[in-house]
């Protein structure tokens, strides 16, 4: 991304903003302290009206401008471990993603077929992470 990791991880650390990156994400509800730091939920809905869901995404570990791990609710698919890594470079940064269900039926399915799923999806929710972030490190 040409974007820094300073400004990557204000798009992932505010919690208001994750249904604007999130492929799936259709409102945020609340977020709850001491959002990013461990222990500290995101309240949003998943789908489109009048079929939203609520649920929540967890932090489960976070190292300021390196590392952010979540545990991500979206029943009745399930939960899943998702993790941002973020390594600084001459001409930005590079970024991470990977995600794993851990929860529900989405762990029923072989790794390879849970990976081409997502593939789409996390393709798109880093598409829409790297505007925000390069849109913020704009002069």
């Amino acid at each position: 991304m040409a974007a820094s990791a300073e400004d990557v991880f204000a798009i992932l650390t505010d919690g208001w903003r994750y249904a604007a990156w999130v492929v799936g994400a259709s409102r945020v509800r609340d977020v709850d302290s001491p959002w990013p730091e461990p222990g500290g939920i995101i309240h949003h809905s998943v789908g489109a009206w009048p079929l939203l869901i609520n649920d929540t995404t967890e932090s489960v570990e976070y190292d300021a401008g390196h590392r952010l791990r979540l545990r991500v609710r979206a029943w009745p698919v399930g939960e899943g471990d998702v993790e941002f890594r973020v390594t600084e470079g001459p001409d930005g940064c590079r970024v991470l993603m990977t995600e794993k269900a851990v929860r529900g039926p989405a762990t029923l399915l072989p790794d390879k077929a849970a990976d081409l799923l997502l593939s789409a999806r996390n393709t798109e929710t880093l598409h829409r992470l790297k505007l925000l972030a390069e849109q913020r490190s704009e002069p």
